[in-house]
């Protein structure tokens, strides 16, 4: 195994076929199918099925691809560092659940490290996504929430993925809405005066499991559901319909602006939000420095 064959790999999980694989190597298209087939031969394992429609890659060809990608990225700042003698950028992502204290947070860790060294992303996504995003090392951290009805679903898939999610903040239940909304000054909203607005969901797309939601009770019956892709669409919706949202009660001023607010749910349910990495991996300092900005929003994660 080399890193020339590591290199090819991702090159064609990242193309359609592999003749647009060999003209972005500039290598012939024989060549580059016997440097995958050796590589095969030599793991055990198959990356690629070909089909008459082209490539597609395997359930063990994703996870030997996310280490592949880590391996060629270290070994080019080995390169650039001891060879070239140049410096390039460290790397940092996260993937989260829709989440607005989460990208306060990022924005609070690339202000202190700045950009001149460092190369920054944050995938606001699925939840589904979020755990794939760490897998495939697309992302060092994932955050999203475990509660008593998702825990041991997701864990199972957390284990068979090999990787370990650690709590960060225990929150209670929360109705989120815009200022205006006819709720919003009651102390205390039951689900059954909630009837009478329209919940707001993110969609999960083709993971739409009541256990990838990203709001808690998932399964009750809502009278009225709305579902959108993204939290802007979300916040419209709570001011244009009187909508709102299940959430942790954590409110990002700075983000979302003065005219939501958050109004506690009466329900003894608790959401814990937490990290997913992969397991045995060392958090990077960036990525601790990360974590450090989400739990100042400790004491904001109302009970």
């Amino acid at each position: 195994m080399t890193i020339t064959q590591l290199k090819y790999v991702i090159t064609v999980a990242e193309s359609n076929s592999m003749n647009e694989a060999a003209g972005k190597l500039f290598i012939s298209q024989p060549s580059l199918s016997a440097s995958i087939k050796e590589l095969e031969s030599e793991t055990g394992i198959e990356l690629f099925r070909r089909t008459n429609r082209g490539i597609t890659i395997t359930p063990d060809g994703k996870e030997f691809i996310g280490y592949a990608m880590q391996t060629v990225q270290q070994y080019e700042l080995m390169e650039a560092k001891y060879v070239s003698k140049k410096e390039l950028k460290k790397k940092f992502s996260v993937s989260t659940q829709h989440y607005a204290f989460a990208v306060n947070a990022f924005a609070e860790m690339v202000k202190q490290f700045g950009m001149d060294e460092y190369e920054f992303a944050i995938y606001e996504t699925r939840t589904y996504d979020v755990i794939e995003d760490v897998r495939n090392f697309k992302s060092e951290i994932g955050i999203l929430y475990l509660n008593d009805f998702n825990r041991n679903v997701l864990s199972k898939i957390f284990s068979e993925n090999h990787l370990e999610f650690h709590s960060l903040l225990n929150c209670g239940i929360y109705a989120y809405m815009w200022k205006n909304h006819p709720l919003a000054d009651e102390k205390m909203v039951s689900l059954e005066q909630l009837n009478d607005y329209p919940c707001l969901a993110f969609d999960q797309g083709s993971n739409n499991s009541f256990y990838f939601a990203e709001e808690v009770l998932s399964t009750y019956e809502y009278k009225q559901l709305i579902r959108a892709n993204d939290r802007a669409t979300l916040l419209n919706l709570m001011v244009g319909l009187n909508g709102y949202t299940l959430c942790s009660g954590i409110l990002c001023e700075d983000l979302n602006g003065p005219e939501y607010c958050a109004v506690k749910l009466d329900s003894d349910e608790v959401m814990t939000v937490g990290y997913l990495i992969r397991k045995g991996m060392n958090i990077s300092p960036l990525g601790q420095k990360y974590l450090e900005e989400i739990l100042k929003f400790k004491d904001k994660a109302l009970r």
